[in-house]
């Protein structure tokens, strides 16, 4: 009621009159919409990387990507829902990224899953009609970062990462000397090992391939594979 007596100004209809190649100079109540989703979307993202996935993965050489992926997506959908894509095109925007998929630089299983999460609200924020409600929007916001706070916080599902080592001590790739391989793999790297694998052994050489997991640690270095 507050916003069509706002809207229904003599100034507002004025200028709202105003075309220009016989487009309109502006929509005023398309463009508050416009402000209040995308300042509620920035909000959620907010939540989602800097206090979600932040926190939890040490990493932020995805902050950029996240957010900018997120502003574009949501303005994306929003502007061009008027072309009625919607479901189809959301859909068609994954199947963009999962063709591109910064092939320079595979990304983890855990930041690939962020990225689809940061799409997927941003769609949600931006195609959402005028058949769901504000308060709809806000608990289906509320159940995702709700349900990424439990697995992060409270279930503490830690990521796993991995690391390929080429080692020399052939020796010591015996079944009845796993200690001493996790001890000298341990005081090489200086990292925690949970368990290991041996991919390759070439006797030849005296060279094996051995893959390490562990828990992330806060040197980035050794953040390599998950």
């Amino acid at each position: 009621m507050l916003s069509s007596f706002l809207l229904s100004t003599p100034f507002i209809e004025w200028i709202e009159e105003i075309r220009f190649l016989d487009i309109k100079l502006i929509n005023v109540e398309d463009f508050v919409e416009l402000l209040v989703r995308f300042l509620f979307n920035g909000l959620v993202l907010l939540l989602i990387i800097r206090y979600l996935y932040a926190r939890n993965s040490k990493r932020k050489d995805f902050f950029f990507s996240y957010f900018a992926v997120g502003i574009t997506v949501f303005l994306l959908c929003f502007l061009l829902e008027s072309v009625k894509l919607e479901l189809g095109f959301a859909l068609g925007l994954f199947a963009i990224f999962g063709i591109i998929r910064y092939r320079t630089d595979p990304i983890p299983i855990k930041e690939m899953t962020y990225l689809f999460v940061v799409i997927g609200v941003s769609v949600i924020n931006a195609l959402a009609n005028k058949k769901v409600s504000y308060i709809e929007l806000v608990v289906t916001n509320g159940i995702l970062v709700g349900g990424l706070y439990l697995l992060e916080r409270v279930l503490m599902l830690r990521q796993e990462y991995s690391l390929e080592i080429r080692y020399e001590q052939i020796e010591n790739i015996h079944r009845l000397k796993e200690e001493e391989l996790i001890s000298d793999l341990r005081n090489r790297t200086g990292i925690e090992i949970k368990r290991y694998e041996i991919k390759e052994i070439d006797f030849l050489r005296d060279i094996a391939n051995i893959t390490i997991y562990f828990d992330p640690i806060e040197d980035s270095r050794y953040q390599i594979k998950q």
